[in-house]
């Protein structure tokens, strides 16, 4: 089946990464959204005209509280949302500061090496992200 562009929902968030401030490991963010009990990569839809890099980058501040330096272009990933199709363009992004405030939309956030980070994921789609950001920052 297709859909028109004005059908799809667009969206765009980040893989949020920073080197843990106690031992210099790679640490990914995850946040946890209360009212869908799940964890997922900081993401949200686009305003009408905003421009997908810029919406990933509100999207992270706006849901971690914390400023991010984006990298590589990730996958895009591609699903069904209440019966419509949902486009979510991610980047690479490396955490440069701030404070998560928990709020309506994030309860909580957690910072977790990448295997654990793979494992928290509620959705398998979601864990792909995981394997393309170690394959940007750690290129064979």
């Amino acid at each position: 089946m297709t859909y028109a562009d004005d059908e799809v929902v667009r969206a765009a968030g980040c893989v949020l990464w920073r080197h843990s401030p106690y031992d210099g490991e790679l640490e990914i963010c995850l946040v946890h959204r209360p009212k869908y009990d799940d964890w997922s990569h900081p993401k949200g839809k686009l305003k009408r005209t905003e421009a997908p890099l810029a919406g990933a980058l509100r999207e992270v501040e706006e849901e971690t509280g914390h400023l991010c330096a984006p990298g590589a272009r990730l996958p895009t990933v591609r699903y069904q949302a209440q019966g419509r199709p949902k486009e979510v363009s991610y980047w690479a992004a490396e955490a440069t500061g701030g404070h998560f405030t928990p709020n309506n939309e994030v309860d909580r956030i957690i910072w977790l090496s990448p295997a654990a980070a793979r494992n928290r994921l509620t959705q398998a789609r979601d864990q792909q992200l995981v394997d393309a950001l170690l394959g940007i920052l750690n290129p064979a």
